[in-house]
C-alpha cells in the first residue's frame, strides 16, 4: 500500500517538461544583488557596451554602488527591486528579493505561453542574468569570538533562492556568482551579438549549483558543531 501511495503522488505530480529553448538569449534585464562588490565597476560598463539599453534590478548596497558607476542618468538603466515588486524593503533588508514577480521572472519559459500571460498579468519582465552572491557567512565564523547570533545573521536566505532559480532555469538564464567569471561573460556577449549561450548558461548553473551547496554544508557544519548551551548564552531568555 505504501509504495502504491508513493507512485498515485509521482503520478500526481505536475512538471513542465521543456522541449524548446533558445540557444542564444538576448540578455536584457540583470538582477543583482551582490556582497563582494569587486569588478562591478567593469562588469556594468561593459555589459553596458554590449547592450547600452540593459536595465538592472538590484537592492540596498549594490543600488548604490550600481547608482555610482552609473552616474547621473542611472535611472534609465536602473530600478530598485522595491519600485520594481511595489513592496519596500522590511528593517535591516530581511526581506528584499524574496517576491512572486522576481521568481516569475526568473522561472519563466520562453516557450510557455501560461508562463508569457503570468508575466503580461503582472507586468513583470524575463530576467535573463543574476548576479549573486551570498552573505560572507564562512568568513564571519572563521572570525575570532564569532557568536551563534552573529552567525545566524550572516545566513544569507534570498540569494540562495535566486542563485538556485536562475540556474535551475539555465534555459534561459545565467546565474553569475563569482566575479572572476566577468571577463569570459562579457567575452561571450562581445562574440554573440549581446547573448549568452547554453553552453556558458550550463556551465554558470553548475557552477552555481556547488556554491550554493558548500554554502549550506558550512552552515550545518557550524550548527552541528555547537551546543544548545553556546546558543542560549547569546540571549536574555
Amino acid at each position: 500500500m505504501k509504495g502504491g501511495f508513493g507512485c498515485c503522488r509521482l503520478h500526481a505530480m505536475s512538471i513542465n517538461i521543456v522541449n524548446k529553448i533558445d540557444d542564444l538569449v538576448k540578455v536584457q534585464h540583470v538582477l543583482v544583488s551582490v556582497s563582494d562588490k569587486t569588478g562591478l565597476a567593469l562588469f556594468v560598463p561593459g555589459l553596458l557596451e554590449i547592450n547600452p539599453e540593459i536595465h538592472f534590478l538590484s537592492t540596498g548596497g549594490t543600488f548604490s554602488k550600481l547608482k555610482e558607476i552609473l552616474g547621473k542618468n542611472w535611472k534609465f538603466n536602473l530600478t530598485p527591486v522595491s519600485d520594481y515588486t511595489g513592496q519596500p524593503e522590511t528593517q535591516g533588508g530581511l526581506v528584499k528579493t524574496l517576491d512572486f514577480k522576481i521568481y516569475l521572472g526568473l522561472l519563466t519559459e520562453t516557450y510557455n505561453d501560461s508562463h508569457q500571460s503570468d508575466l503580461q498579468r503582472t507586468n513583470g519582465v524575463p530576467i535573463d542574468m543574476v548576479v549573486v552572491n551570498l552573505y560572507p557567512f564562512q568568513q564571519t565564523i572563521a572570525q575570532h569570538n564569532t557568536t551563534p547570533e552573529m552567525a545566524r545573521g550572516n545566513i544569507d536566505i534570498g540569494g540562495p533562492c535566486m542563485i538556485r532559480a536562475s540556474a535551475k532555469n539555465h534555459l534561459r538564464v545565467a546565474s553569475v556568482i563569482d566575479p572572476s567569471d566577468y571577463p569570459q561573460i562579457i567575452s561571450c556577449l562581445k562574440a554573440n551579438h549581446g547573448c549568452t549561450t547554453l553552453d556558458i548558461r550550463y556551465k554558470l548553473a553548475g557552477k552555481a549549483f556547488k556554491h550554493t551547496a558548500e554554502y549550506d554544508a558550512a552552515i550545518a557544519d557550524y550548527f552541528t558543531s555547537k551546543s544548545v548551551d553556546e546558543v542560549r548564552n547569546c540571549y536574555n531568555l
